[in-house]
């Protein structure tokens, strides 16, 4: 019976510690809330300039993917689309062409991954094949990082 009551006198007395120490104290809380907040401030830009060159891939990507289709259109054709035709070309029979053979390209054409139209120009500046140009997450001609162009000419 000793024995039996010195147990529950043990257990009693960690009860009553257990409940003085269960809770979680504002400082502690503060703690663990800056620690995250210093991970997501070392941690958050590297992750967002991942998805800007994951952007700048995805649109390299889709470069490739047309000047793949491009190729092919000419082997039928004989010639590029022009600047006017544009890359719809690859998806819709331009009216004076006959031994077209489409369509190039599965699904409608994409935009880029900033969500604008890529820039199809034949005759292209940059040699014998046609310009494809994504302008960056900018929108406009030049730039630097993510806002840099993506051009046809420079996959090659």
């Amino acid at each position: 019976m000793q024995m039996k009551q010195t147990i529950l006198t043990r257990e009693s007395h960690r009860a009553k510690q257990l409940g003085k120490e269960a809770g979680v104290t504002l400082i502690e809380l503060l703690v663990v809330v800056t620690i995250i907040a210093l991970f997501a401030a070392l941690v958050g830009p590297r992750m967002f300039r991942q998805v800007g060159r994951s952007r700048a891939t995805a649109a390299k990507a889709q470069i490739n993917s047309f000047q793949t289709a491009l190729g092919v259109y000419k082997l039928d054709t004989s010639k590029f689309p022009t600047t006017e035709q544009g890359l719809q070309a690859l998806r819709t029979r331009p009216e004076e062409l006959e031994n077209w053979d489409g369509p190039y390209l599965p699904q409608e054409i994409p935009v880029d991954p900033w969500g604008r139209a890529y820039v199809y120009r034949f005759p292209g500046e940059h040699g014998d094949e046609p310009d494809i140009i994504s302008y960056g997450a900018d929108g406009q001609p030049g730039g630097e990082g993510e806002d840099a162009d993506i051009v046809s000419w420079a996959s090659q």
